[in-house]
């Protein structure tokens, strides 16, 4: 799963950075809009299978790459 989070990440934000610094803040450095997180949050759930509503995070939750990953690894273990 976390490979497959990175390559959505990389592909959202178009820099591999995501995986060379999982804990880069991706909307403080402007590798993400509120455009890439909807496209995130839609990814998630086409590639993953993960339904991620937006009301269920923000971007607290969601600003690192290992944040991200942490998250969905505990949704996918319920």
């Amino acid at each position: 799963m976390r490979e497959q989070i990175f390559d959505i990440l990389e592909k959202i934000c178009e820099d591999d950075i995501v995986r060379s610094n999982p804990d880069i803040d991706l909307f403080e450095s402007d590798l993400m809009d509120s455009l890439g997180f909807a496209e995130l949050l839609a990814d998630i759930e086409d590639d993953l299978g993960i339904l991620v509503a937006p009301s269920e995070v923000d971007r607290s939750t969601f600003n690192t790459p290992n944040r991200i990953v942490a998250y969905l690894e505990t949704r996918s273990a319920s």
